[in-house]
């Protein structure tokens, strides 16, 4: 759900992609907002050229999953849950920076339901809008870089290196 000003082409998104969270997850992976192509197809880092589905196959050492059905399943056998801090903002395209107009997730609703051990915010702008609005929540949080194509300043492997952190809170 969208609504045009058409002076800033800036749009207020609705969150309209539920969050996947598996009985045995363990780690909660939070985004900022899906991108418009995240929106598109139905599932999160659903842009073609986000690396997220790439660093965590490395990390995890299995096969890129590429469908929706196989990054759900790649996610519940490795106890991680997905979801983003916001629900709704105003935005102009995929531009974390331009990001105004806030209403947060209520991530009690994962949290106090599974057995969550930390918390990673995926950005610089995730991490911020988590530690401004959920800084006293009592779970472990980590702030990894964006896996965005935006962030061209980090290559592949220096993701997965920073990426690795997670090991220490899923099956691994």
């Amino acid at each position: 759900m969208k609504t045009e000003n058409r002076k800033m082409n800036r749009e207020i998104i609705m969150h309209t992609i539920e969050p996947y969270c598996p009985k045995n997850a363990k780690l909660l992976i939070l985004g900022t907002m899906p991108s418009p192509k995240s929106r598109e197809s139905g599932f999160y880092y659903g842009h073609p050229q986000n690396r997220f589905w790439k660093i965590m196959a490395q990390i995890y050492e299995e096969a890129m999953p590429k469908s929706i059905e196989e990054k759900k399943a790649f996610l519940t056998r490795n106890e991680i849950a997905l979801w983003d801090v916001l629900s709704s903002c105003s935005i102009v395209g995929a531009s974390d920076s331009s990001i105004k107009d806030i209403v947060y997730n209520n991530l009690f609703d994962i949290t106090e339901n599974h057995s969550i051990g930390a918390i990673v915010t995926t950005g610089k702008k995730a991490g911020f809008l988590y530690g401004k609005h959920w800084m006293n929540l009592p779970i472990t949080h980590i702030n990894l870089p964006s896996t965005s194509p935006a962030n061209c300043r980090m290559t592949l492997e220096e993701l997965i290196q920073s990426y690795r952190i997670i090991l220490n809170y899923t099956r691994n």
